[in-house]
């Protein structure tokens, strides 16, 4: 079917598709106060990985991946009133509905022997605080003399103590860690409290999302129509983009809620991109009707349509591209789903510019000529920036070239020092408590990141026992590893006070006896399955550093492979060895989306304008805009990590419409007057003068994430708007250089140089 054809069809059932959009909008809308948030990084990672099935099993199974940590600070924790404190915090959040556990100082198990006999009881007698200054030294000590609490529970500086809590396997974790932060905050204690663990961090997270979703988004659709309206100075200008944006994003949340999606971490970014995505195609629409005013056309509307049409589609179909590239290569669930969903809001926004906007302009039209809503020429942006672009460019093509050379060779430089980091404190501003408690955790407890050791056997066979208890004392070894926990640490403290040798007796028999001292014990579910066919060693990495990590993960292998048996089966996991998948994940899908969506724009935009060479120049721009973006993330000391390295592959799909726009333009207008100078000057200052309006407003309402208490959504929002500048001056004044020298070297009798 023909463009004019389908232009007709457009204005001629303008009020039929007035009304689809209309009840569509209101369907999808209504379903999205259902639409949840999940911001749990654990639940987004795949099944395929043996790290990530293994944690999620452990997770299930011992409740593991869903603890919670509130750290209660002050000047020493061994006085009355502090133990006081701790007791009165145990009790507060043993009380909230879906915790399943708490372990404190002040109901900690504690092993004793003596004349009596063997005693399993509580470090503290919480109905007989100590008092004097030797009930303390006995408890400090009793602390310290157990490998499992030194440096664990109590902090070695004694500033500092922990209350450790489970969530039951259905409790709603948002619910659940909201009541803890208000239940212990209620008690208004004169100690420092920290909240730290997944659920905290999952709570937290989801709130300072929705923060962003309702703080955020009206102050960027202000600041756009602000923009707007300067760029246009119509109420249409303002009114038509805006709305072309907020139904892309009313039926893409619309259709998360309905396939039963939620909203993560990185899809919270999804109405900020298709706000700034879905404007940008409506503003080529208006700009290009605004551009006929006052002409001999019938049907201004039309006339634009005709024009406009391929370009918009061919734009939104390679931004759609970019953002289905995220699908290959991608290691977390949740970036898959930010890559289908934002390309399925810009298709939206896409057909609403070329079906919608055009049916409500009609509609509101008197006549063939005349308008209700008056589209106002604005000579302001081509006097100040294009007109100066096109005279630079017909002056000297060549200075132009060598700048963009030099600004690249800087940026490849710049590239090969990028640092790559899946570290959560850099997801939070120093001095947030979210990132203090982070610090507590790393410098006194041995950091924050689990670490499980997994064993399948008879857990009461001393064999089994003995493996874990060498499993344990191996891991120790490492620098990053304080101290570990395990049922046979436990087995061996109860054989000290017995027997006075920590260690696992040699007989079943014994340990059978000694086990049922911790029968019925709260901690045991922790630690082994309730067959007693699965247990697992718990402890904590320290290190950030990614190599540490691999380090780590290679000390560990040799040593399972050389005790893992059919007896006793040994398997590590935990968030380190979720990291390096992570981690290597991060370049792979970069340089994975990030090659499939550039081959892709070259082959459509080629098929489309019929030039494989179209296709070609279409790209130089936004390859420059990448290489740029990469090279200051470089020299800035911006990390790559799973919010920035979605920046690439959507400046990539956003960018491009620039170069298509510009392309189009000239073969166009080029093919009818086969004029170069007339096809560049007609591109730069209609086509350009979209692009500009569009740039302002897409890095503006990127921008507007600076001011998230998510600090890579920060570096998101600016990465985002150097894109657009960069890929817009591509467009802009790249293209334009290397037609205009080609053409020349074509064509030097017609050179316009």
């Amino acid at each position: 079917m023909k463009v004019n054809k389908i232009s007709e069809g457009i204005l001629k059932f303008r009020w039929v598709i007035l009304i689809l959009v209309s009840i569509c909008t209101i369907f999808l809308g209504s379903q999205i106060s259902k639409l949840t948030i999940d911001a749990d990084i654990l639940s987004s990672l795949p099944d395929d990985d043996e790290h990530a099935l293994l944690l999620k099993r452990i997770g299930q199974k011992f409740g593991g991946n869903r603890m919670g940590i509130v750290i209660l600070e002050t000047d020493n924790i061994y006085q009355t009133e502090v133990i006081k404190h701790v007791r009165d915090l145990t009790d507060t959040v043993g009380k909230i509905d879906g915790i399943s556990s708490v372990s404190s100082l002040s109901n900690i198990i504690n092993i004793k022997g003596g004349d009596s006999g063997i005693e399993v009881g509580g470090l503290v007698d919480e109905y007989n605080l100590p008092e004097s200054e030797q009930d303390f030294k006995l408890l400090r000590k009793n602390i310290e003399s157990n490998e499992m609490y030194k440096g664990s529970i109590v902090s070695e500086d004694m500033t500092s103590t922990l209350i450790i809590f489970t969530l039951e396997d259905d409790a709603n974790v948002n619910i659940v860690a909201r009541n803890v932060i208000d239940k212990t905050q209620e008690l208004q204690l004169s100690e420092k409290l920290y909240y730290i663990g997944s659920p905290m961090l999952i709570t937290y997270i989801a709130e300072q999302m929705k923060n962003d979703l309702t703080k955020l988004l009206p102050l960027a659709f202000l600041l756009i129509a602000i923009i707007l309206f300067f760029s246009f100075r119509s109420a249409s200008g303002v009114l038509l983009p805006l709305i072309t944006a907020v139904i892309s994003i009313v039926w893409t949340l619309g259709a998360m809620s309905l396939l039963g999606y939620s909203m993560s971490m990185i899809s919270n970014n999804i109405p900020i991109i298709l706000l700034a995505v879905g404007s940008a195609y409506t503003i080529h629409v208006v700009n290009r009707i605004n551009a006929l005013q006052g002409t001999n056309e019938l049907n201004i509307i039309s006339t634009a349509l005709n024009y406009i049409m391929i370009p918009v589609f061919l734009a939104a179909i390679t931004t759609v591209i970019g953002f289905v590239s995220f699908i290959f290569g991608a290691y977390l669930e949740m970036i898959v789903e930010f890559g289908i969903f934002t390309a399925f809001g810009t298709f939206i926004a896409c057909l609403i510019s070329i079906f919608f906007v055009p049916a409500v302009l009609q509609i509101f039209q008197k006549g063939n000529k005349g308008t209700k809503v008056k589209l106002v020429k604005n000579t302001f942006l081509s006097n100040l920036i294009l007109v100066p672009i096109k005279n630079v460019l017909f002056k000297n093509p060549k200075l132009i070239l060598g700048l963009w050379l030099l600004v690249l060779g800087i940026s490849i430089l710049g590239t090969f020092s990028i640092k790559r980091s899946v570290d959560i404190q850099e997801y939070f501003k120093k001095g947030n408590p979210t990132r203090e408690a982070e610090r507590i955790m790393v410098e006194k407890f041995g950091g924050t990141k689990p670490v499980f050791v997994h064993f399948t056997g008879n857990m009461q066979n001393p064999e089994v026992l003995k493996t874990m208890m060498a499993t344990s004392d191996y891991m120790e070894k490492s620098p990053d590893i304080y101290t570990s926990m395990s049922v046979a640490k436990l087995i061996a403290e109860i054989n000290l006070a017995i027997m006075g040798n920590r260690e696992i007796p040699e007989e079943q028999d014994m340990i059978e006896q000694l086990w049922f001292l911790l029968d019925g014990n709260e901690t045991m579910k922790r630690f082994v399955s309730e067959d007693l066919t699965e247990g697992i060693i718990i402890s904590k990495f320290k290190s950030p550093n990614n190599q540490a990590k691999k380090e780590f993960a290679a000390y560990m292998d040799l040593f399972i492979q050389k005790n893992s048996s059919e007896t006793c089966k040994i398997q590590i996991t935990g968030m380190p060895f979720v990291d390096i998948t992570m981690d290597r994940s991060l370049i792979n899908s970069q340089l994975g989306s990030i090659s499939i969506a550039i081959i892709f724009v070259i082959i459509i935009v080629g098929l489309i304008l019929r030039s494989a060479l179209n296709g070609l120049y279409a790209s130089i721009p936004i390859i420059a805009a990448i290489i740029i973006l990469f090279g200051v993330m470089g020299i800035t000391g911006i990390s790559l990590n799973i919010a920035t390295v979605l920046v690439a592959s959507v400046a990539l799909g956003i960018g491009i419409d620039y170069s298509i726009h510009i392309i189009s333009h000239f073969n166009e207008t080029f093919k009818k007057t086969n004029n170069i100078e007339r096809a560049i000057e007609d591109a730069i200052l209609i086509s350009g003068k979209a692009i500009i309006i569009n740039v302002i407003s897409v890095s503006a309402g990127f921008l507007i994430l600076i001011f998230s208490d998510m600090v890579p959504l920060q570096y998101f929002g600016i990465l985002i708007a150097l894109s657009m500048v960069s890929s817009s001056l591509g467009a802009l004044t790249l293209l334009p250089a290397i037609l205009i020298l080609i053409h020349r070297k074509k064509h030097p009798a017609n050179s316009i140089i």
